[in-house]
């Protein structure tokens, strides 16, 4: 057992290989003991979330964090033998060994405090569905990923310092000022990226409104970083960047009060006064349905081609799309039938070519 094999005694490698194999086999009961003592930490505050889905989140991450940890303390233990010392581009393979050792340890972490991000905000997404705003819901998504780009940024800094040895202030402040060229160089995803903000804050819109940007008109399905996403009446996926969100006049069909219609009659100047004014108070009548609000109807115009009557009605918004529809075709139809009732044709309705001759 005292025997030395590659500047190590065959004890010293039995005793290494036996605490990772032990690792290997009780890793998932640690990580489940240390996983259910989390879970009774927000317990209360995630009653209604099953613990498996919490389990299912950290287990996995938390079992690599274990095995790697309890390897790379176990393997520090022995000697490196001599065939390792050697040197590549004047950096020995021991110290390669500890740089990736490191970098690995520390991105199986942040991948574990990544998913304890989603379970946090599982719990934050069930108090938000409890309300009426789903702005609430929206907000979450933004702020989740917006962190986990915080703590990846924040990973790739102890990679560096840790793995590759790199001071992070004196790499912060170059960083600034790299950064501050990168900004001037990404200015439009600066912008996006504050558009975004002057979105949530001052809410023009949120997560399921029916919205009207650019001769688009659809639902927002999300609300990025970077961009919006829009479900268009066409069903078709577009994406819009935040700063166009933002500088463009967008028509919020959701917070209208009313759904309104317009119906410009054309008619021919055949139509005399006397028909004329008893045409617009008969129209009057028909618009008073128990759907529709308020109601106008004018003479608006006359010329040399028509003469025009503007007829405008408001309904609730409550009222779905097909019921507006509905009601407008049977209006229509019923100032079809008005017409015909009072003789008066539609401009143009007459076809008839006169030719008249000068002899």
């Amino acid at each position: 057992m005292q025997q030395e094999l590659l500047n190590n005694t065959i004890e010293s490698y039995l005793y290494v290989a036996g605490i990772i194999l032990l690792a290997l086999l009780i890793k998932r009961l640690v990580s489940k003991y240390l996983a259910k003592l989390l879970y009774k930490l927000v317990a209360k505050a995630a009653k209604n979330i099953a613990r498996q889905s919490f389990l299912d989140l950290v287990v996995q991450p938390l079992d690599m964090f274990l095995l790697l940890l309890i390897s790379i303390i176990s393997l520090d233990k022995l000697n490196a033998p001599d065939q390792f010392h050697i040197k590549i581009y004047h950096i020995s393979f021991g110290q390669i060994l500890d740089s990736v050792a490191a970098g690995t340890l520390i991105i199986v972490f942040i991948w574990l405090c990544l998913r304890v991000i989603d379970f946090v905000a599982l719990i934050l997404e069930e108090r938000a569905n409890l309300t009426v705003d789903q702005n609430d819901n929206q907000l979450i998504i933004f702020f989740k990923d917006f962190f986990k780009v915080i703590l990846v940024i924040i990973g790739i800094l102890m990679v560096l310092r840790f793995s590759f040895n790199k001071n992070i202030g004196n790499l912060l402040t170059g960083l600034s000022i790299v950064g501050a060229a990168i900004a001037l160089a990404t200015r439009e995803s600066m912008e996006n990226l504050i558009a975004s903000f002057i979105i949530f804050f001052d809410k023009p819109f949120v997560t399921g409104d029916l919205v009207k940007v650019n001769n688009f008109t659809g639902h927002i399905e999300r609300i990025g970083l970077r961009s919006t996403r829009i479900r268009t009446t066409d069903k078709t996926y577009i994406t819009v960047p935040n700063k166009q969100m933002v500088d463009t006049i967008i028509d919020n069909i959701s917070l209208r009060v009313q759904r309104k219609a317009e119906l410009r009659l054309e008619l021919g100047l055949s139509a005399t006064s006397q028909q004329l004014k008893l045409l617009i108070p008969a129209i009057k009548t028909i618009l008073q349905k128990p759907e529709i609000e308020n109601s106008s109807a004018y003479l608006m115009d006359t010329g040399k081609n028509a003469h025009i009557v503007a007829v405008d009605y408001f309904t609730t918004m409550q009222q779905s799309l097909e019921e507006f529809n509905l009601l407008r075709e049977a209006v229509n139809l019923e100032i079809i039938e008005l017409l015909e009732k009072s003789g008066i044709e539609l401009a143009a309705a007459n076809t008839d070519i006169i030719i008249k001759s000068n002899q």
